[in-house]
């Protein structure tokens, strides 16, 4: 397992190409010069040992010294022990609404991102939990399965987006489906899905859903994103708005968030719903939720005592840099020779 701490210093490798450019241009310029001073025969008479050879040679070894460096600079670090780590939590599990109503932005910046912020800010505050994601619209998607890796889930979660599940509608059904087969762990206790969403479209038997989560131990927590004025769905081109959505009236659609089924489906299945307003509000009581539940004890196994090898990249970075001093842009005596590379 391998780490790379300062992965920005890796833009440095775009000198390299631009050194060799230089050296191809100061190359040609040389020739030029050398031939509005005299003709080849002459030029070889007058510098006899000079090496073209030598002069690529001397580049190349500053090209991969400097790459050496922008390595060292770089860190690269090396797990050096895997250790086997006891860790106490729950199984959580975070089904996120993608359909086009959650692209309305009658809370900043729109509800979709506003879902990612709660969700991003409730990872940050977990301890030892395992977690997983779900997408879903007129389908459910998985995004992350069940996993301990928080950078992961919330890198996955930045990627999602309303055109990641082409069917649209709100099948709160096969996110509850999906979500019985996160939990793997048959002796967990403790089996929390939150449900992210502004409530619209939603299938029917809402009731019924939520009360077969029940039976399989899965408490549904719902989050409602949004307001209950509303607002129209925006379609944007590269950032800009074009048009609203509009129903085949002609009429611009207006969506507005639906407490009401939000609440129905929390309290079927043992939950509660939160408003998702304010995400101080929403991570205090999602954090409290957590805490007051019985923890499972798991391991995960995790690499430790990262070690830094830059200290391998200098020093092979100056070591070439102490070798180009003793090449010489001439030929070297017993090569010249041997005659290896056909000079004339």
């Amino acid at each position: 397992m391998y780490l790379l701490e300062e992965k920005i210093y890796f833009w440095l490798l775009l000198g390299i190409p631009v050194l060799i450019l230089l050296f191809i241009g100061v190359l040609v310029w040389k020739k030029t010069t050398q031939k509005k001073f005299a003709d080849a025969a002459l030029l070889k008479k007058l510098s006899p040992d000079q090496s073209i050879f030598k002069s690529i040679l001397k580049i190349f070894l500053i090209s991969i010294a400097l790459a050496c460096m922008v390595v060292a600079l770089v860190n690269p670090k090396i797990g050096t022990k895997l250790e086997t780590v006891k860790r106490e939590g729950v199984d959580v599990v975070f089904a996120i609404d993608v359909s086009k109503s959650m692209l309305a932005e009658d809370i900043a910046p729109n509800r979709l991102e506003k879902s990612k912020q709660l969700i991003t800010q409730i990872i940050n505050n977990l301890a030892s939990d395992r977690i997983g994601i779900i997408a879903y619209a007129g389908s459910a998607f998985p995004q992350l399965p069940i996993t301990t890796d928080y950078a992961s889930g919330k890198m996955f979660l930045q990627a999602m987006n309303t055109d990641m599940l082409s069917s649209q509608g709100t099948a709160i059904y096969e996110a509850i489906e999906l979500a019985k087969t996160y939990y793997n762990d048959e002796e967990q206790t403790n089996r929390v899905l939150f449900l992210v969403s502004d409530g619209e479209d939603h299938e029917g038997n809402v009731a019924s859903i939520a009360e077969e989560a029940s039976k399989e131990g899965i408490k549904i927590f719902t989050i409602g994103v949004g307001s209950e004025k509303g607002g129209p769905i925006p379609i944007k081109r590269n950032g800009i708005v074009q048009r609203y959505k509009k129903d085949r009236q002609g009429a611009t659609v207006i969506t507005k968030l639906n407490t009401t089924t939000l609440q129905e489906i929390a309290n079927e299945a043992n939950g509660t719903y939160i408003d998702g307003r304010s995400t101080s509000k929403v991570v205090e009581e999602v954090t409290t939720i957590l805490q007051n539940m019985d923890k499972k004890e798991f391991e995960a196994k995790q690499f430790a005592d990262f070690k830094d090898q830059f200290q391998w990249f200098l020093a092979g970075a100056l070591l070439l840099l102490f070798l180009d001093v003793f090449f010489l842009e001439r030929k070297t005596s017993w090569v010249k020779k041997l005659n290896l590379f056909n000079e004339q």
